[in-house]
């Protein structure tokens, strides 16, 4: 799974022209307490390039995404 979602990270950067800085494991699977069904947390720091700082219209700071179990994007209804 570690291999996906380096993938994931890395379309997650091209998608969203940012430079992922570091991410890490969070939720039940960090703390070693996850069961057979737990799902996969994963939490990043990113930058976006300087230009897109030095405007008014401030960027989105956040980018929120869930997948399926067969790692497919799932909407956000």
């Amino acid at each position: 799974m570690k291999s996906e979602i380096k993938q994931i990270c890395k379309n997650i950067e091209k998608k969203y022209n940012v430079n992922i800085l570091f991410a890490v494991e969070n939720g039940s699977r960090a703390w070693r307490m996850e069961s057979k069904d737990s799902d996969y947390d994963v939490r990043f720091v990113f930058a976006r390039p300087i230009e897109e700082y030095m405007q008014i219209k401030q960027p989105v700071n956040v980018i929120n995404l869930s997948f399926d179990k067969n790692l497919k994007p799932c909407s956000a209804d």
